[in-house]
């Protein structure tokens, strides 16, 4: 069951960035462009996927996951440095590359070598951030 619900949450998801424009480079460096050509309409897309999470966390805060087990505890509300060195290493990607992961993943498909090129580098940064953060640890604990 719970295979099932991973592979129809998926399909739905990608089926949702190819529709959106979201795999388009171009459209999501038009969306970052804000003082340029800039284009509004993925706020469309980030709205109608924020509302409908919003609605699900709130209801699903006292029940139990479908697929069985239980959810995980929220994460601390604090800003620290893992956190903003993760997202501006994100928004850097995301800005030059016009991809985040999943729509990266969906470029395999069709993006050709330059789809590849960027799921494997995108690949090693995540085998790669696990030291760099321990090394961060480090330095924010000598601090």
């Amino acid at each position: 069951m719970r295979v099932l619900v991973a592979l129809l949450s998926g399909s739905l998801f990608g089926a949702g960035l190819l529709l959106s424009g979201m795999t388009d480079t171009t459209k999501v460096q038009g969306w970052l462009d804000v003082f340029g050509a800039w284009d509004p309409t993925l706020a469309f897309v980030m709205g109608g996927a924020i509302l409908p999470m919003l609605v699900a966390w709130r209801l699903t805060t006292k029940g139990a996951p479908m697929t069985g087990g239980t959810f995980p505890d929220l994460p601390r509300p604090e800003l620290d440095h893992r956190l903003i060195t993760g997202s501006v290493l994100f928004g850097m990607g995301w800005g030059l590359a016009g991809l985040c992961p999943g729509p990266a993943m969906a470029s395999l498909t069709f993006g050709g070598i330059g789809g590849l090129i960027f799921v494997l580098s995108m690949l090693a940064g995540m085998s790669f951030a696990p030291k760099l953060g321990s090394q961060l640890d480090r330095l924010a604990a000598a601090t």
